[in-house]
């Protein structure tokens, strides 16, 4: 079931996760329906706040060919799609800057700068504890969805020469959306 998409001003999207106890058939549900939802909006990674829900949860799937050849190959063991409850980041290294955007802005983008490299752990849909360690896009998408999960958006990282310049945009639509900045 596709499900709505939070936009910037809507408060739900500045809530942090609540951890999750056990991954039970209602989660499983929930990330098949923000899979779905997410690919009906041709994003890459959805967090749980996006969708209204505030579980410790995201999914990300990464189309082959978005990354560099190398990258690829160093994630090529990572499933996708991946739906990870209550994902930490553990280890970080590098850093690496690049265009992104985000579902909960449209038509709003800017260059950040992540770590290029990160080590995650988290619950599988199975209750299994796992670790993974990602490069390039993936790992850009795995800071940002953990970042929703803290209620950290992606702007809260531009430079503010780059957040002056979206600056009518996300009034227009935090306006739109019941917000005020």
């Amino acid at each position: 079931m596709k499900l709505k998409v939070y936009k910037y001003g809507e408060q739900v999207l500045r809530e942090k996760a609540t951890p999750v106890a056990v991954v039970d058939d209602n989660l499983r549900k929930l990330a098949e329906d923000m899979i779905e939802t997410m690919h009906a909006a041709k994003g890459v990674g959805l967090a749980a706040e996006q969708v209204g829900h505030l579980e410790k949860m995201c999914v990300i799937d990464i189309p082959e060919g978005c990354d560099e050849p190398e990258d690829e190959m160093f994630n090529a063991p990572i499933q996708m799609p991946l739906v990870l409850f209550n994902p930490e980041i553990i280890a970080q290294e590098g850093s690496q800057r690049d265009k992104e955007g985000c579902l909960s802005f449209p038509n709003v983008g800017g260059s950040l700068t992540r770590a290029a490299q990160v080590t995650c752990q988290y619950l599988d849909a199975d209750n299994r504890p796992q670790i993974i360690t990602a490069r390039g896009f993936l790992a850009r998408a795995l800071q940002h969805e953990i970042d929703h999960l803290n209620g950290i958006l992606y702007i809260d990282h531009m430079s503010a020469v780059e957040r002056l310049a979206c600056a009518a945009k996300l009034k227009k639509l935090a306006k739109a959306n019941g917000g005020t900045r």
